[in-house]
C-alpha cells in the first residue's frame, strides 16, 4: 500500500523524546462521557470492560450502521488515558461511534481467573472484535503500545478472517525483546518502568500467590522480573523469552491481509527494533516519523499559544477514510 508523505514537525523545544511521552497526559483534560458495560473474557473465567462513547444512530437488523472504532489500550492503560480521551472526542467529532476495550485486570475491573494480561493473546481480541460484531456493522481497530502488538500481530494471525475492516497501530513494541532492553536505558530504568511496574505488580500481589511468587515480586525491579517471575508461567510459556518471542507481532506483519497503517516514532525510548517495509505485507504502510516519542505527537502553534493533540486522530481517521474535518489542527487543547 502506498500512504501520503506525513510527517510530524513539532517546535524545536518540543523534539525531546521524553517531554513528547509525558507532557500530553497533563495537556489532555477532556473527559469523555462513557457508558460502561461488563463482559466475560474469552476464558468465560474473568469480567472485562468496555467504555461506550456512542454517537446517535440508528440499528438495522439489529446492528448500529455507523462505524464504530475499537481502541485497545497500552500496559496499565485505560479509557482515562491520555491518547483514549484524545481519541474519544476526535470519533465523536467525526460522528462514529467509539470503545475502549479493557484488557484483563485494567479499567479498574480485577481478575476472577488465574489469567491476566498477555501482549499477545490474539484469542482475546478476537473474542472481543466478535462480541462488538454482534451490535456493530462497521469495525475498525486502534492498538496503541502493547495493545498496538497485540492488534497487529491478530491481524496478520487471522489475515482475511480478522474483523476490522482497517487497522491502525501505534508506538508499538512489535519485537518484545528488544523494547524489554530499550525500557532499561538510564530514564527507562529510573522513570517509565516504575510508572509501570509498581501497579501490575499490586494486581498480581492481589492475586493468591504461591509463596515463592509473593517473594520473587517484591524483589522485582524491571519488566523483564516480572514477565519472567509471573507474566510467562501464568500464561504457559517457559520463561520471559518464550513469552517475548511468541507474543511479538513483527513475524506476523507479513501475513496481514487486510489494510493497516503502523505509525512509529523514530525517537520512541520505549522501542526496540521496529518494522522495515521487507518485514511486513502490501496490505501495510509504515508511517514513520523523525519525533513523537512514545504515543506523544504532541504539536505547538505560537500564533494560537495552544497545543495540538490532532496528529494521531486525524492520521487514523484519514486512514479509515472517515475523517471528516478539512482542518490540519481541529484538536487543540
Amino acid at each position: 500500500m502506498t500512504y501520503p508523505n506525513t510527517d510530524f514537525h513539532p517546535p524545536i523545544w518540543l523534539k525531546n523524546p521524553h517531554l513528547q511521552t509525558i507532557l500530553p497526559r497533563y495537556v489532555i483534560k477532556h473527559t469523555p462521557a462513557y457508558t460502561r458495560l461488563l463482559i466475560k473474557d474469552s476464558l468465560q473465567e474473568s469480567d472485562v470492560a468496555f467504555d461506550y462513547l456512542l454517537t446517535d444512530d440508528v440499528k438495522i437488523d439489529g446492528k448500529y450502521q455507523k462505524p464504530l472504532i475499537v481502541l485497545f489500550h497500552g500496559m496499565e492503560g485505560s479509557s482515562q488515558s491520555h491518547y483514549a480521551k484524545n481519541l474519544a472526542k476526535a470519533i465523536h467529532e467525526a460522528d462514529c461511534h467509539f470503545v475502549v476495550a479493557h484488557f484483563r485486570s485494567c479499567g479498574g475491573v480485577a481478575v476472577s481467573g488465574k489469567v491476566f494480561y498477555n501482549a499477545g493473546d490474539t484469542t482475546e481480541i478476537h473474542h472481543y472484535l466478535t462480541h462488538l460484531a454482534q451490535e456493530f456493522d462497521q469495525i475498525y481497530a486502534i492498538g496503541v503500545s502493547l495493545g498496538g502488538n497485540a492488534l497487529a500481530k491478530y491481524m496478520g494471525e487471522y489475515d482475511t478472517n480478522a474483523i476490522p475492516i482497517r487497522s491502525v497501530v501505534v508506538s508499538a513494541p512489535v519485537d518484545l525483546a528488544s523494547s524489554a532492553i530499550a525500557m532499561e536505558r538510564l530514564l527507562g530504568r529510573h522513570i517509565y518502568t516504575p510508572y509501570l511496574l509498581n501497579p501490575i505488580i499490586k494486581k498480581a500481589l492481589d492475586n493468591h500467590l504461591t509463596p515463592d511468587e509473593l517473594k520473587s515480586l517484591k524483589s522485582a525491579k524491571r519488566i523483564g522480573d516480572f514477565d519472567n517471575i509471573f507474566t510467562a508461567p501464568r500464561h504457559g510459556f517457559r520463561s520471559k523469552n518464550d513469552y517475548y518471542r511468541q507474543s511479538s507481532a513483527l513475524p506476523f506483519l507479513i501475513n496481514i491481509k487486510k489494510p493497516t497503517l503502523i505509525i512509529t516514532a523514530c525517537d520512541d525510548p520505549f522501542l526496540g527494533l521496529t518494522a522495515e517495509p521487507s518485514d511486513v505485507s502490501d496490505d501495510v504502510c509504515l508511517l514513520n516519523t523523525k519525533y513523537g516519542g512514545h504515543i506523544g505527537f504532541l504539536n505547538y502553534h505560537h500564533t494560537t499559544k495552544k497545543f495540538d493533540t490532532s496528529f494521531i486522530p486525524r492520521q487514523a481517521l484519514d486512514f479509515f477514510e472517515l475523517n471528516k474535518s478539512t482542518s490540519p489542527t481541529h484538536h487543540i487543547v
